[in-house]
């Protein structure tokens, strides 16, 4: 399975109903999905699916998840400099709402990125994310099973 595909998940951020949708791809298609976090986690059991728990600090589990990835993994987070660093590596990124992160998209993103810390760290309130809506998580979907067509399904 070491040259098979993974998927890797920035799972302090990651929400639930998109851990979900993960853990039922990992059985159907039989492929290693592995969640990152620096608290605890709850997974079913499966040969497939395991958590990892890192320390506490600052990008600690993003910095794990960028040492582990291997070409054409997939890692699902939030995170856009982590998205990047991946991207870097040969593997791909995908947001949980669905968006696919690119060598060609990740840069206007990283700026947005820091555009939008700048402005937080000047007492601007940007607000939060909107809550996940259905067409999230089926874009999420839609993206995830593009993937494994592509990467797990090959012959």
């Amino acid at each position: 399975m070491s040259d098979a595909p993974r998927i890797w998940v920035d799972a302090d951020a990651c929400p639930v109903a998109i851990k979900e949708i993960l853990f039922r791809a990992a059985q159907r298609a039989q492929i290693s999905v592995t969640l990152v976090a620096n608290h605890a986690l709850r997974v079913p059991q499966s040969p497939y699916i395991r958590s990892i728990q890192v320390p506490a600090g600052f990008d600690v589990a993003d910095n794990e998840i960028a040492r582990q990835v291997a070409v054409g993994d997939l890692v699902v987070t939030q995170d856009i400099p982590l998205a990047a660093a991946v991207i870097g590596k040969g593997a791909l990124a995908v947001h949980p709402r669905g968006e696919l992160y690119t060598p060609d998209t990740i840069q206007q993103r990283l700026s947005m990125r820091n555009f939008m810390e700048e402005l937080r760290s000047t007492g601007v309130d940007t607000g939060g994310p909107a809550a996940l809506h259905p067409r999230d998580k089926q874009a999420f979907a839609n993206q995830l099973d593009r993937w494994l067509a592509q990467r797990v399904n090959k012959p």
